[in-house]
């Protein structure tokens, strides 16, 4: 168990922890010299059963909040420390703000210095206590008259703490390790050091971590928990981990770095949160109001931008999203403080729910239903409810890894919700009733497309996925169409998607021009191939007949009438848009006629009516002179299926 201290300065807890532990907590030489804790201090007690009990010691001095509130984030209970001399002070309740921001719900007050205080005057200030306590998640906290200088209540108050020991619950290990960094430094004949809190997860000697958000690999070599060496650190223990690796330095690790397994790896700058803004707030919290976010032992500045009405007002908790000014290493459901940027107040906190917030779009109705999914504290609830909203399908491994859901529990939430995990890189999965939908929509789209248009070889990938009901994003729906393909429910040729048992075929006489026609298309002439009056002189067959059997290839999707009665083979199509796109990323997204032309060796004539081409059919965007790829529809006119496997 973790002890963490609070309180006003000079109110007596690092004297209350050394006189607990025999350990003075202030290591600093400064710290001894003025008689004031700067820095976080730590201390151990073992206890008779072989437990240790370790202590966070913090600073009460308010210049030194970001410190305290370095070392709070780990603790398991509080004992908040009020003076009976003074009583509570401006840090106490501070101290206790952010306590109950923070979520500590476990916590005993100490009420020192009692040899300095009469009776009545105890009454009085544990009077001030219960007012102050009144509504905090501490409002029931016992309050215990101590002191360091007669010995007064220290035995009740520990016998309190082995209480408390002894009915904390081990924490489960299910999810991956992180720690979060207090300290770096250099220990000679060992190397590299870092110590903080085990928030999730365990470490053992010789595991691969990684430092986030840095991304720097390293290897445990040794541990220490709870001030003992160990081959494994758990949750609810101090440890410090000897890294070693390479780049691994006390320069390159810092104070709010997570070290921590390599699959939780995935740092964001972007974070939509549940916030509750302090009653004591002057005004309102308005859209890019600059703050200090404070999470695990972690300091970044970021700005808040409201996802409900105009702004935050005191006393209420609402929705915003924080745009931080560099990437933090954060798991979905931690919580978090706000102070302001000058760092002299406390002005909110509360848990994140989501690590991959959108810029745009953020105050959509699709997105209320995502955060409102994302709220739900149980893993399970909290899927089914996100699969159940727009776009009906999710990350699955993206969400258990936001979650530090370990393999598995999410193996279990997995099967218990009946998933489908679709196969490709989107790793997608569906509730088995939007599964369900999905495929009987596709089937009755494409039945009906075949009926209306028998001569056509399918439905191109991007209409048919914004018709069929629910609607997929893209990525999603390819990997979902792949899933029938592989089951053989649908067929798939090029970007064309059609029933198994569909076939647009030409008549035989047609197919014989074709077979003659076709080869006059390709080779090297296919930038620039003969035109339909130019096909039938050198075939002896009429015009209308070759213009026929080139429209119905055009239909099957086997040609492209790039101008009138100009026809280029799909393949070709193809290249001359890989060509178009291969441009524009040489001339920072412009494309222009003559750059093109140059690069098919063809005549400008061409080579416009060929982007005019691309104009029409929305793969490129004009704007004067000037085009732009649609990167959206680049695959327009692909030679492989829109699935991933290459076209016969």
């Amino acid at each position: 168990m973790i002890v963490g201290t609070a309180g006003h300065i000079d109110h007596g807890k690092s004297a209350l922890v050394r006189a607990l532990t025999g350990v003075d907590p202030d290591r600093l030489k400064e710290e001894k010299a003025r008689g004031v804790t700067i820095d976080l201090g730590f201390a151990y007690l073992p206890r008779p059963d072989g437990a240790v009990m370790g202590f966070v010691d913090v600073p009460g001095h308010e210049r030194f909040v970001r410190n305290m509130l370095a070392g709070a984030s780990g603790i398991d209970l509080v004992l908040l420390v009020v003076a009976a001399d003074d009583g509570p002070m401006p840090q106490t309740r501070e101290h206790l703000a952010i306590v109950d921001l923070l979520g500590v719900r476990n916590g005993l007050v100490a009420m020192t210095k009692c040899d300095l205080a009469d009776a009545a005057r105890r009454r009085v200030v544990e009077d001030e206590i219960r007012a102050m306590l009144r509504g905090a998640a501490l409002g029931e906290a016992e309050v215990l008259p101590v002191s360091v200088v007669t010995g007064e209540g220290l035995d009740d108050l520990l016998a309190r703490l082995d209480v408390a020991l002894s009915a904390q619950e081990a924490r489960k290990e299910n999810g991956r390790f992180r720690l979060a960094v207090d300290r770096c430094f250099t220990l000679a004949g060992a190397g590299t050091v870092v110590t903080g809190a085990v928030r999730d997860g365990a470490v053992r000697v010789g595991d691969s971590v990684v430092v986030s958000p840095s991304g720097l690999s390293a290897r445990v070599r040794a541990i220490h928990a709870q001030n003992r060496a160990a081959d494994i650190g758990r949750p609810g223990e101090r440890c410090a981990l000897n890294l070693a690796g390479p780049g691994v330095t006390k320069d390159a690790i810092a104070r709010g770095d997570v070290v921590c397994a390599p699959e939780l790896h995935a740092p964001t700058a972007r974070i939509d949160v549940e916030l509750k803004l302090l009653a004591g707030e002057p005004r309102p919290l308005s859209a890019w109001t600059p703050v200090r976010l404070h999470h695990g032992a972690a300091e970044i500045a970021g700005r808040v931008v409201p996802l409900e009405g105009e702004g935050l007002r005191p006393g209420e908790t609402g929705r915003v999203q924080l745009v931080l000014e560099r990437p933090i290493a954060a798991i979905a459901l931690d919580r978090f403080v706000l102070r302001d940027t000058s760092g002299s107040r406390t002005i909110g906190g509360g848990r994140i729910l989501d690590l991959r917030a959108p810029a745009r779009k953020r105050r959509s109705p699709e997105r209320v239903l995502q955060l409102d999914a994302l709220s739900e504290a149980d893993d399970a609830a909290a899927l089914g409810s996100l699969l159940a909203a727009p776009p009906f399908a999710v990350d699955a491994a993206a969400f258990f890894r936001d979650r530090n859901v370990g393999p598995s529990d999410a193996e279990t939430v997995m099967a218990q919700l009946g998933l489908v995990q679709l196969p490709g890189r989107s790793a997608a999965a569906l509730a088995a009733e939007t599964w369900a939908s999905f495929t009987a929509d596709v089937a009755a789209k494409l039945a009906a497309h075949h009926e209306a248009n028998p001569d056509l070889q399918g439905v191109g990938a991007e209409r048919l996925r914004l018709s069929v009901q629910p609607r997929l994003p893209a990525p999603v729906f390819l990997a979902a169409i792949a899933a029938l393909q592989r089951r053989g429910e649908v067929g798939v040729e090029g970007a064309w998607i059609r029933l198994p048992g569909h076939a647009a075929r030409l008549a035989p006489a047609d197919e014989a021009l074709w077979a003659r026609v076709a080869p006059l298309l390709g080779g090297d002439a296919r930038f620039r191939p003969p035109r339909v009056r130019d096909l039938a002189d050198a075939l002896g067959a009429t015009e209308a007949d070759v213009r026929r059997t080139l429209k119905l290839l055009c239909r099957l999707g086997r040609v492209d009438e790039i101008a009138h009665d100009h026809f280029f083979l799909r393949e070709t199509t193809a290249e001359l848009v890989t060509a178009a796109t291969d441009v524009a990323r040489t001339e920072e997204g412009v494309l222009t006629a003559a750059r093109f032309r140059d690069r098919l060796d063809n005549g400008r004539k061409v080579a416009i009516q060929i982007l005019e081409f691309l104009d029409r059919h929305g793969v490129t965007i004009r704007r004067g002179d000037e085009r732009r790829i649609n990167r959206h529809r680049v695959d327009l006119f692909r030679r492989s299926d829109v699935t991933g496997e290459e076209a016969a």
